[in-house]
């Protein structure tokens, strides 16, 4: 009885002892990191950007995979059911959290199944349209929208997207009516802007910003409360529409029950990667401000950010899908 009683009090020890291990000797193969957009997108350039310095200091290679569509949700799927070691890792976006309100299920919890390990950046969104175009202002959108009500399009990365989302709140905080169409990221909205087929886009600095310097874009305005920094001259939605405020974000995770040992030091890693002047400076060069939290401050925040969404949602009374 007694070597059965000492087998109990010790398992849990030793299970411990295996778990630290593990997290020792990790990583031991590459590890990969997904997102759930098209290359060229905002949250491509910025998983590339954070992966080369995490790739020398862990030692292993960090390769970046797309697995496009479904608004991100495809990638979040994929990474709720890796084996949780690791060696797969997810750059999620503010459409995260938005998911989790536009839709009325998921196959994955989007609280449960992750292990957050950090915020990477927060960003607003533009509402851009072409340059050599009619729509001067967003004053002059909403004039137009009301003259044709759904007659004008707006482009985002997915159904159920923050940048879906953003533009959904806008016609209904300014009492219009956009047409939503949806692509699967990267920079296929922008061509289409460019060459007429849609007429205003929701979109990052990340995506917008080199087309808007070179005069192919015009902004018609910044998603955050006060001017951003990488577009100083770009006004606030909310001098249109009073009230209006969208800044979202991206953060590292893991699935859930990966090792805590293995979460803290990639939490580690990734900060001192973000401190690295010409990584913080590519980031702020996107359009991005760099936020780096403790995995518990990225849980409480991604689990705000759902019920924010889910709020909007029904507040701006859109149809879950």
């Amino acid at each position: 009885m007694q070597n059965i009683r000492r087998g109990l009090i010790a398992a849990p020890f030793l299970a411990g002892l295996t778990r630290a291990a593990r997290a020792q000797s990790w990583p031991d193969r590459p590890i990969t990191l997904v997102h759930g957009f098209g290359a060229g997108g905002n949250a491509d350039v910025i998983a590339r950007v954070i992966a080369a310095p995490l790739s020398e200091s862990l030692g292993r290679p960090v390769v970046v995979e797309a697995r496009t569509g479904a608004g991100g949700n495809i990638a979040s799927e994929y990474a709720a059911r890796a084996t949780p070691d690791g060696h797969t890792l997810i750059l999620l976006t503010g459409g995260h959290a938005v998911s989790a309100a536009m839709y009325r299920s998921l196959r994955f919890d989007p609280v449960e199944d992750f292990a957050f390990v950090s915020l990477v950046s927060v960003f607003p969104f533009v509402v851009a349209t072409r340059a050599d175009g009619p729509i001067r202002s967003l004053a002059e959108l909403i004039a137009a929208a009301r003259r044709d009500p759904g007659g004008l399009t707006f482009s985002s990365v997915g159904v159920g997207s923050t940048q879906h989302l953003t533009g959904e709140l806008l016609a209904q905080m300014a009492g219009i009516r956009l047409t939503h169409v949806p692509y699967r990221g990267g920079t296929q909205p922008l061509t289409d802007l460019l060459s007429g087929r849609i007429d205003v886009m929701v979109d990052s600095v990340t995506v917008t910003g080199a087309a808007i310097a070179a005069d192919k874009l015009r902004a018609l305005g910044i998603t955050s409360a006060a001017p951003w920094p990488a577009l100083p001259e770009v006004p606030p939605v909310a001098a249109a529409v009073p009230g209006f405020e969208v800044v979202s974000w991206v953060g590292l995770a893991a699935s859930a029950r990966t090792p805590a040992a293995v979460v803290e030091r990639l939490n580690g890693e990734l900060r001192a990667a973000l401190a690295q002047p010409a990584v913080r400076e590519r980031l702020e060069g996107l359009g991005t401000q760099v936020s780096p939290t403790s995995p518990e401050g990225m849980r409480r925040f991604v689990s705000a950010e759902v019920a924010r969404w889910t709020e909007v949602v029904a507040r701006a009374g859109i149809e879950r899908q």
